[in-house]
């Protein structure tokens, strides 16, 4: 790798996680571009080298975070049930939440902020390529009811950030094996249902 653009990258990731620390602790309004600067041990001209702009920063930053996500979702493989996808997807997301505690919060504050309602059209390419087609496969399959996408992701975004939260604020210790058996629930709650056949005996 280009030894500039490996530098560049490290700059960015520092500032990223700088900006994620300091917005869960201070929130979008008390954090400065001097903070975070000072936060990610860089200039302050280093920051806006790279983002013009403090909106220009938390919106790479939402991309930043999504992207993360996206990595999170497991790939298309053909040894494994759908089913078993979907169990793996949900329990990675929401390891991903518990182990990035500030990207849950950052999140949490940027989709109720001013930035996600005036910029409804910023979204992680990544995660729309991976995340869209992974469920909309589901549905058109006919493992999860028919419903519009739109509904469907609340229902299984909600658990999975709720279920992170409930792990970080210590209520209760959220295994692998634990987080798997939520899964299961939130997979019987969305899973198109196979209808009964009652058969009446010829008299």
């Amino acid at each position: 790798m280009n030894v500039q653009l490996n530098s560049i990258t490290c700059k960015k990731t520092a500032i990223f996680d700088s900006t994620l620390c300091l917005i869960k602790e201070h929130g979008f309004h008390g954090t400065p571009m001097s903070m975070i600067a000072k936060n990610a041990n860089v200039a302050a001209g280093t920051i806006y080298h790279y983002f013009e702009s403090k909106d220009a920063l938390i919106k790479a930053l939402y991309i930043y975070v999504k992207d993360g996500l996206a990595d999170a979702i497991p790939s298309d493989d053909n040894l494994l049930s759908y089913k078993e996808l979907f169990i793996q997807y949900w329990v990675d997301q929401c390891a991903y939440f518990i182990a990035h505690e500030n990207a849950l919060y950052f999140l949490e504050q940027y989709n109720t902020s001013p930035y996600r309602i005036s910029n409804p059209e910023i979204e992680s390419k990544v995660f729309l390529t991976r995340i869209v087609p992974f469920f909309q496969k589901g549905i058109d399959s006919g493992q999860i009811r028919k419903m519009d996408y739109q509904l469907l992701m609340p229902v299984i975004h909600g658990s999975i950030v709720a279920t992170a939260k409930y792990h970080l604020l210590g209520h209760y210790d959220f295994t692998k094996e634990r987080l798997q058996e939520t899964a299961l629930i939130i997979w019987d709650g969305i899973k198109m249902q196979q209808s009964t056949i009652t058969t009446h005996p010829i008299i």
